[in-house]
């Protein structure tokens, strides 16, 4: 059984053994890449498959694209234009379809996942291809009087109907303040500030994501995109719905009411966040310049596994401050484990049992790796021991360990060749020499029986 954080109850929730489990999981808006940020919040779905997997605990996730219908502002209470939709901006900055954008990200982002060794999700339903089934639940909530058509046309939730708003973020109704739009007047097609639209009419000026509707032309509110695709996915209950720490509010309070007021019973058994993550001390933003990638960090030689790592260190609740100190250090480690785990030929099954128990305790991975720590520590005298040790928590935590041969150009490999023969012959000053300009070539320099081995050297920014 694995026991979680559940935002709504703030306690620990049990997730029974019944199986599969099942998990919705809120996926990336598909106009650009994906940091290391979001990467940590869409590691948390197959950190707790690890976890259900630890016990043989079947699940399954769905986890939406969305590519149409995210606003800048979905709230509706920020000074900023409600009708600029991220995918549209940026497929204006690229001067491309918005699916083109849509698609070229989506691509990437399955890259990232994979590089991270992310098991994928079982189902990746996309917002523009499942109208028809957000158009349905709009007019059911119209027609059990949760919903209404404003006088612009949209169609609106209505925030008031729903008494428990606020359960999962504790931002209730009566908190909620008014925002202004440009023309320094609250929108005006709202019965309520707090209201948030379903269904958003458009003019002649956007041509492209909008389909013909009972209310007109338009094109989805992002949160009941959710709303549609989960329900399609799973019926009326789902046992985990995950998400970043920031969908709390206000996209996951109006997913819930959404859902709900439709179903009439509680469709989300726990609610599960990962909190954020911070680059040098610094959200990342593209205000200072602090995104930093995957593709980044592995421009650094730094491997995918080594960032998994270091997210494993780290509770998922706990804020993360990530540097390139850490990084470093964590692609240290996996390339030492990675040396030593051809010599694994059993699994060890009590350090398996141990760390289990830690990630079926809310997650705990950063505990999960101290026990493997502490296990490679007492076996340093038991080289098989230990490699048996890393090799079996390099599994479960779905840590990569294998190192992809290097190509090396015919003046490397000739100076591969003369140091070898220099150590051969106890040249030790020819063989220090060769190094060094190996190491002045960006790689790194180790000494094995088969000869001189070389890595690319770590080489974060300054």
């Amino acid at each position: 059984m694995l026991r979680i954080y559940d935002t709504k109850s703030r306690g620990l929730a049990a997730i029974s053994a019944k199986s599969p489990v099942k998990i919705y999981a809120c996926g990336p808006t598909v106009y650009r890449d994906v940091h290391l940020g979001n990467l940590r919040s869409f590691l948390l779905p197959d950190l707790i498959r690890t976890a259900l997997a630890s016990a043989s605990i079947e699940c399954v996730v769905v986890q939406n694209i969305t590519d149409v219908g995210h606003m800048v502002d979905d709230t509706g209470l920020e000074a900023v234009d409600p009708g600029q939709d991220k995918m549209l901006q940026q497929a204006a900055i690229e001067n491309v379809t918005a699916l083109d954008i849509a698609r070229k990200y989506e691509a990437q982002y399955f890259a990232d996942l994979t590089a991270l060794n992310v098991h994928l999700p079982d189902q990746t339903p996309h917002a523009s291809e499942t109208i028809d089934q957000m158009v349905e639940v709009i007019a059911k909530l119209i027609e059990l009087g949760f919903a209404y058509q404003g006088d612009d046309g949209s169609v609106f939730f209505s925030a008031e109907k729903f008494s428990s708003y606020g359960a999962i973020s504790g931002n209730t109704l009566d908190q909620l303040k008014p925002g202004h739009r440009f023309d320094g007047e609250v929108n005006a097609a709202k019965r309520f500030h707090g209201d948030w639209a379903l269904w958003k009419v458009s003019d002649e000026r956007r041509t492209q994501l909008t389909w013909e509707t009972p209310w007109g032309v338009g094109f989805p509110g992002w949160h009941i995109e959710c709303t549609a695709m989960s329900l399609n996915a799973f019926g009326n209950h789902f046992d985990i719905h995950t998400g970043g720490i920031d969908l709390r509010f206000p996209h996951h309070e109006n997913e819930r009411a959404q859902s709900n007021s439709l179903t009439g019973t509680e469709v989300v058994g726990s609610w599960v966040h990962a909190e954020h993550l911070l680059f040098e001390g610094r959200k990342m933003s593209k205000s200072t310049n602090n995104v930093v990638l995957l593709r980044d960090v592995m421009a650094a030689n730094i491997s995918p596994a080594a960032v998994r790592l270091v997210f494993l260190e780290n509770h998922f609740r706990q804020q993360l401050n990530l540097t390139w100190d850490t990084l470093v250090a964590a692609e240290q480690t996996i390339r030492r484990w990675s040396d030593q785990i051809e010599l694994a030929k059993d699994v060890d099954s009590e350090l398996k049992v141990e760390m289990s128990s830690h990630l079926l305790n809310n997650l705990n991975t950063a505990d999960a790796v101290l026990a493997l720590r502490a296990k490679e520590k007492s076996l340093a005298k038991s080289p098989s021991a230990r490699a048996n040790a890393i090799a079996t928590a390099a599994d479960l935590l779905k840590l990569d360990l294998t190192t992809a041969p290097l190509e090396l150009s015919d003046e490397i490999k000739n100076l591969v060749t003369q140091r070898s023969d220099a150590r051969a012959e106890k040249n030790w000053a020819l063989s220090d020499q060769l190094r060094d300009e190996l190491t002045k070539l960006g790689y790194e320099v180790s000494d094995a029986n088969s000869g001189t081995q070389l890595r690319r050297a770590i080489l974060p920014p300054t």
